[in-house]
């Protein structure tokens, strides 16, 4: 089928969706009153939450980064969709028909859409799932037990068996009607001398969005004739699968992180499932790499980790030296979070799925509630390395103990963090602090097989830079400009309200250009009346502007809470309207009054009784426009 598709399906899928179901799925969101709700933003880093959605509008904005939109920018945006693929995932899921027209124009970008790759791997999934009872899963399935996993826990984890045989999902897949083209993108077969699969003779966790959808697998050597002889094979990098992006057990622990305000990291994919059977549902680990920040920005979301909510972040390391240098990676990243963050070690290095195999579900819950400050086990390890007995070790030990804590990039930390090293080496709390202010000074160790940064240097040596670029354009929120951005919250959050009575606005009733920019936006788009039976007028709106500064205000102004607390009706809508109009006879007045000191009545009568007239008129508008504004008050 060619085509785009057609502008009444788009309106279908856009009446139907609820944008806040949909964002759910990525962001903890949390009632902020005013019909908006509000969670921590997606798509950059911050400590307190500014990103709104307000469901009744289908918008989302964020107030930090100024990304905003309807549904269908949301997803283009956090899931690199393009507009097609975002309208065909919202039809599927609330079950809308879609059409295409004939016109011969294809909006879908080219190769395998990301929906087919999607599905794809559900087939796979399901595929490898069957496999798991099959004879030829026999070692598969002793290899669970061996670590406390039954049938039933495979299948709540969706654990699968590839068969030793190299073509047999390609052939399951193909014969579901998938290309080769889509399955080599999927990064389930490749092509050698012919199509193989990916994964033969291993194990499988399917890694899943946050939405549920299988993306990836993560595949277990069992086999010891296996030619690779790696012991875990994760799914490459694809359109839809981001190792860095990704965390195992997501879809299962988001919602009880959210309710908790926890979330702990273990190492691999056993301890993930021994957690979860054990009662710890918050866990979740990395998919074949270090933890890093953009798996920090995934957790974020759903801890709601601001300042006013303080949450948790819990790492298990092993105890052995290993897990001490996971340890202090982890600490150099503490500052990703607002969150306190804590480590657990099990005794004998043992892991959650080795601690519930020995000790038993109630162990691996121990574990956890059990668990230290991260920068405290990190200080114990780096201080233990030295005998405290002896002065001149304690030097050392306060010496590395300092590097270690100016090394913190949350200033608000670095104090008591030097208190609890000057306790633990045994020092005077001034000592320590000095300590740390003379490591500070010094600052890391250069990195000398680093790339110079020519930029840095300049600066280091003193060179002048070129001043930032600054916007000429006054701050949106001057209070001069209150009225008119009150004034188009209510057109577009409030069409219905607003009707006819818009009439008599025009552009120049605002000063701001950007506002006003907004509002002959709303204009083209048929003004507010256009937006009374149709869902979808504000993303027109959005759709039209050039500029992203209008873009982003447009979503700006749609989400942002209205401050009055009670029903938008006609009075409150006609005290804003009037009250714009009043302030433009104002600034009318001010310049007719002004044109009319600097004329001669004498050497230009006819021209200075003009302005007088007009003057006059002017002064009659306002007085009725202030009468109707103290009216719609009443």
């Amino acid at each position: 089928m060619v085509g785009r598709i057609r502008d009444e399906d788009i309106a279908a899928v856009r009446e139907r969706v609820r944008i806040d179901e949909v964002v759910s799925g990525y962001v903890t969101l949390r009632n902020a009153g005013g019909g908006s709700m509000k969670g921590l933003c997606p798509f950059h880093d911050e400590k307190s939450p500014s990103f709104h959605v307000t469901p009744s509008r289908g918008f989302f904005h964020c107030f930090g980064c100024q990304e905003g939109g309807d549904v269908f920018t949301f997803l283009m945006k956090i899931d690199g969709l393009s507009f097609g693929e975002a309208v065909e995932r919202m039809a599927d899921k609330y079950g809308v028909q879609l059409r295409r027209d004939e016109s011969g124009y294809d909006d879908r970008p080219k190769g395998p859409q990301r929906r087919r790759l999607v599905e794809a791997h559900a087939v796979a999934q399901e595929f490898y799932a069957e496999q798991l009872g099959t004879p030829d899963a026999l070692q598969a399935r002793q290899f669970l037990a061996e670590r406390g996993f039954d049938q039933n826990a495979a299948l709540h984890f969706g654990v699968g068996f590839a068969p030793r045989d190299g073509e047999a999902l390609w052939r399951h897949l193909s014969g579901r009607k998938f290309t080769s083209e889509e399955a080599i993108a999927a990064g389930l077969v490749a092509m050698g001398r012919s199509m193989y699969d990916k994964f033969r003779g291993r194990l499988l966790w399917p890694i899943r969005e946050t939405n549920g959808d299988t993306i990836g697998f993560g595949a277990r050597r069992i086999f010891d004739d296996d030619r690779i002889e790696a012991k875990y094979l994760n799914t490459g990098e694809t359109a839809i699968y981001k190792k860095s992006h990704v965390l195992y057990g997501i879809d299962l622990a988001r919602k009880p992180i959210a309710l908790s305000s926890q979330a702990v990291i273990v190492e691999g994919y056993t301890d993930v499932m021994a957690c979860h059977l054990a009662g710890v549902t918050t866990a979740v680990a990395t998919c074949g790499t270090a933890f890093g920040d953009d798996h920090a920005r995934v957790l974020r979301r759903f801890l709601d980790d601001h300042a006013e909510l303080r949450s948790e972040v819990v790492f298990t390391f092993d105890g052995d030296e290993a897990g001490q240098k996971a340890a202090l990676r982890t600490f150099e990243g503490d500052q990703r979070f607002v969150a306190q963050t804590y480590v657990a070690v099990a005794p004998e290095g043992m892991d959650p799925c080795e601690l519930r195999i020995k000790e038993g579900d109630a162990a691996v819950r121990e574990l956890v509630a059990t668990r230290r400050p991260l920068y405290r086990f990190v200080l114990d390890n780096v201080v233990g390395r030295y005998d405290l007995d002896r002065a001149d070790s304690r030097v050392d030990a306060l010496r590395a103990g300092a590097r270690l804590v100016a090394s913190v990039r949350d200033r608000s930390k670095v104090d008591a963090f030097a208190r609890e090293l000057a306790g633990m080496v045994g020092v005077d709390i001034e000592q320590a602090r000095a300590e740390v202010r003379r490591a500070a000074a010094r600052g890391p160790a250069p990195d000398r097989n680093a790339p110079r940064d020519r930029d840095r240097d300049r600066v280091q040596a003193g060179a002048p830079q070129a001043p930032a670029p600054r916007s000429n354009l006054p701050d949106l929120r001057d209070p001069r400009f209150g009225i008119e951005r009150e004034t188009l919250k209510l057109v577009l959050q409030h069409p219905v309200a607003i009707g006819r009575t818009s009439a008599d606005i025009g552009a120049n009733d605002f000063t701001h250009p950007t506002y006003r920019a907004v509002w002959e936006l709303v204009a083209a788009a048929g003004g507010a009346v256009a937006g009374q039976n149709d869902p979808g007028w504000v993303s027109k709106v959005r759709e039209g502007a050039s500029d992203p500064a209008v873009s982003s205000l447009v979503s700006a102004l749609a989400v942002e809470p209205i401050p009055v607390n009670k029903d938008i009706d006609a009075g409150y809508v006609a005290t804003h309207l009037f009250r714009l109009q009043e302030l433009t006879a104002l600034r009318r007045i001010d310049e007719v009054k002004s044109r009319l000191q600097r004329t001669n009545p004498v050497e230009n009568e006819t021209e200075f009784n003009r302005m007088f007239g007009e003057l006059a008129a002017l002064e009659q508008a306002r007085r009725t426009l202030r009468e109707k504004i103290v009216g719609s008050a009443e």
